[in-house]
């Protein structure tokens, strides 16, 4: 099989994910791939341009949310990558909702929301890496299958280069078909 060098960019795939939070006391909300684990620990990470307006409210707040969009909601999520809150609102965009804590915006929209409290910040290359520790899950009760989160249900949006798709189908189950193949091997 023959390799082709391709330019050093992220490709993807990545999720497309919608952040949420509080600027000058209006929701706003920015499209992003670049979020993930951090560890096995409850810690995610975002990244915002410093000059990104909910950059301000993450700083301002110490919280944002990650909200996990599905494909039917692709056009609204690729306007909040698309204009900037700074000069247009996009609080009345989707329904707001908020946990106890009252810090930053979910999406009630969105089949997934996870809200998180700053516990470290790193600026690199114009950008502010955020990570975030886990304080609250939601999940949309239609799209859980024995008290999990279903990812076929949630049908997240996924970036790969320039264009968006969706999951196909489950392909196989986490530490279940390596330990198959190494039962395979004869070890």
């Amino acid at each position: 099989m023959k390799k082709v060098k391709l330019p050093n960019r992220p490709f993807g795939p990545f999720p497309t994910m919608l952040v949420g939070v509080d600027v000058n006391g209006k929701p706003n909300y920015v499209t992003i791939g670049a979020c993930g684990v951090v560890s096995l620990e409850s810690v995610l990470y975002i990244s915002l341009k410093n000059t990104h307006h909910s950059t301000l409210g993450v700083r301002e707040n110490g919280y944002f949310s990650v909200n996990i969009p599905s494909t039917d909601m692709v056009q609204k999520t690729d306007y909040c990558g698309v204009v900037s809150g700074k000069t247009i609102d996009k609080s009345k965009l989707f329904t707001s909702f908020y946990d106890d804590i009252g810090k930053a915006p979910m999406i009630r929209e969105c089949p997934m929301n996870i809200l998180c409290k700053v516990i470290n910040s790193v600026p690199m290359f114009g950008f502010e890496m955020f990570f975030g520790e886990i304080v609250a899950v939601y999940g949309n009760e239609e799209c859980i299958t024995e008290d999990k989160l279903d990812p076929l249900k949630v049908n997240p949006i996924i970036m790969m280069g320039t264009s968006y798709f969706s999951l196909g189908q489950a392909v196989g189950q986490v530490f279940k078909e390596g330990v198959e193949f190494r039962k395979s091997q004869n070890e």
